[in-house]
């Protein structure tokens, strides 16, 4: 248990910082998720949009480092090639 009154802090910020990425890491798994339903049905238009809205979400994470850059890169390439084969 932290006795400093910083160490104290520094423990309240880190689990509510925790919980902020855990809720965004769960919405982009979400929204991969519907990405790939989209995908597997062949409904191109729908997954397209989809798409997009996953991009913006996985540079968002990738940008404030709660997910790495390439895993981010890596999703959304593997998504666009799959939607292209449509």
């Amino acid at each position: 248990m932290a006795n400093h009154k910083s160490a104290k802090k520094r423990s309240r910020q880190t689990i509510v910082k925790n919980a902020r990425n855990t809720a965004q890491r769960s919405a982009v798994k979400t929204i991969v998720k519907k990405t790939r339903a989209a995908i597997a049905e062949g409904n191109k238009e729908v997954a397209s949009n989809l798409l997009l809205t996953t991009q913006k979400l996985l540079a968002r994470l990738a940008k404030n480092n709660i997910i790495k850059a390439n895993t981010a890169a890596r999703r959304t390439s593997r998504l666009a090639s799959q939607i292209n084969k449509l």
